[in-house]
């Protein structure tokens, strides 16, 4: 029993149901393979970057610092946009309304929107997989069945070997169904909670940046 014989003996319906599993599966697991290495990467150079950002003397310092440790661009979005927020402020658009915790709030959680539908990325697909795979493989397993029964119907014949073939044939395609879905499902459940754990620090850090940039500045001293 092997899949040469599984895509003879099925038709078009069949082969669809099982060409589908496969694209599913090859999706997926690219899916799973990105993903891996790029939250791995996020979760040093998240942890980098933040680091090098209060170590540093100056924002405009922290800009030129922290493209050598941020190299997935999750933390400098959000400084930059509050770059953009302090050029923008003598505009007198609404976007300068208000005062500069309001106005910060606002382009920091914009930026944070953007680096977060990055680190997601490949979520959808992963839970779509796991959640529909089973039953594309079910599927394949009735429609298999049916046309199993239909060719042992009009065989002169019936013997065990005519019925346990084409319906064993035709149940492999919901195993089939399970092995896609399955790997899907503990990718997205531990991509999840890694994608959790940077978003946190993530709005950690947007929140101890705009408490940073929201402070009236000391006036220098005037010389004696």
């Amino acid at each position: 029993m092997n899949l040469a014989a599984l895509f003879q003996q099925s038709d078009a319906v069949g082969a669809a149901v099982a060409l589908l599993l496969l694209a599913m599966s090859v999706a997926s697991w690219v899916v799973i393979f990105w993903k891996g290495w790029t939250l791995r990467g996020a979760t040093t150079d998240v942890a980098r970057s933040t680091a090098a950002f209060w170590q540093s003397s100056s924002v405009d310092g922290a800009l030129q610092k922290l493209p050598a440790f941020d190299r997935q661009g999750l933390v400098l979005p959000l400084i930059v946009a509050t770059q953009v927020e302090a050029q923008a402020r003598q505009g007198g658009t609404l976007a300068s309304a208000g005062d500069t915790s309001q106005r910060l709030t606002r382009v920091l959680r914009d930026a944070l929107h953007g680096v977060l539908h990055q680190l997601q990325f490949g979520q959808v697909l992963l839970a779509t997989v796991g959640a529909t795979a089973p039953f594309v493989g079910l599927l394949g397993t009735v429609w298999g069945i049916y046309h199993a029964l239909i060719g042992i119907a009009s065989a002169d014949q019936i013997t065990i070997d005519k019925v346990a073939g084409p319906v064993g044939e035709a149940l492999i395609m919901t195993a089939a169904g399970l092995a896609v879905a399955i790997p899907a499902v503990l990718a997205y459940n531990v991509f999840g909670r890694l994608t959790g754990r940077i978003e946190a620090d993530l709005e950690g850090f947007a929140r101890d940046l705009r408490e940073l940039l929201s402070r009236p500045r000391p006036e220098p001293h005037p010389e004696a």
